[in-house]
């Protein structure tokens, strides 16, 4: 399995893709927060989220039409845009790479906790580290608990588990995991002769190594090493980790 983030930039432009919705398994959870949110008010939101009115005004009517919004496209991996979802590139995989992306893709999500590509995912904007109490619980690290990564073991199974979503995300499944064999992923940049992490070209990096795994159908560690997208070249794989500098 691969983990990526949602982003926080969506569309509806539909997409030709022949790939079958689905349902999220967390919906009812999803629905739960949705019900919460909608009691806040345009302020509310913009304040929460730190947004812009426009931003507020149009994620507040997002909320208050929960499951009620008629989008051209429903399918979660065609709305999300940004930079890791742009250099995935869903849309030129062939349509049997997609269906293999589709079981092999996972998205974590502030509101749906686990979305497959194909799931129906009404239009939203909850980060997962959104300070804010939901329902009896303070944040929504507490409201998933282990719900997630439950899910997520049970399909991994005794396979590789390839996290290339932010520690941000991450961080909603890390300590509940039980499987021993997740792999992490550091991409940094030379700067001043010092390796740093540049965001958001590690951003672009994890997408082009989510497009590299799904298209060369890799399932173990050794073919990862070839990744050399964007300049990247591995460096090394240690605790669990491979590290690519990009010079």
């Amino acid at each position: 399995m691969i983990l990526i983030s949602p982003a926080k930039r969506l569309t509806d432009k539909e997409s030709s893709s022949a790939l079958k919705k689905t349902d999220p398994i967390f919906q009812s959870e999803a629905n739960q927060l949705a019900n919460e949110l909608k009691k806040l008010s345009v302020d509310d939101i913009r304040s929460l989220m730190g947004v812009s009115e426009d931003i507020a005004k149009l994620n507040r009517h997002r909320f208050q039409n929960w499951n009620n919004l008629a989008n051209e496209e429903e399918r979660a991996i065609f709305q999300f845009e940004g930079d890791v979802y742009k250099n995935l590139d869903v849309y030129s995989l062939d349509k049997e790479t997609q269906e293999y992306l589709n079981r092999r893709l996972r998205i974590l999500s502030g509101i749906y906790g686990l979305l497959k590509p194909s799931d129906t995912m009404n239009p939203y904007r909850l980060e997962m580290g959104t300070k804010y109490n939901f329902l009896t619980f303070k944040n929504l690290y507490e409201f998933w608990g282990n719900k997630i990564a439950s899910a997520i073991d049970a399909e991994v199974g005794n396979n590789y588990l390839f996290n290339l979503a932010s520690e941000e995300y991450y961080a909603s499944v890390k300590k509940h995991l039980k499987t021993s064999k997740a792999i992490d992923f550091k991409f940094a940049t030379i700067k001043d002769g010092k390796e740093k992490v540049i965001g958001i070209i590690a951003k672009k990096a994890r997408g082009a190594m989510v497009r590299f795994l799904i298209k060369n159908r890799i399932e173990d560690l050794e073919p990862i090493r070839d990744f050399s997208e964007l300049g990247f070249v591995y460096k090394e794989f240690t605790n669990n980790e491979f590290v690519f500098i990009q010079k």
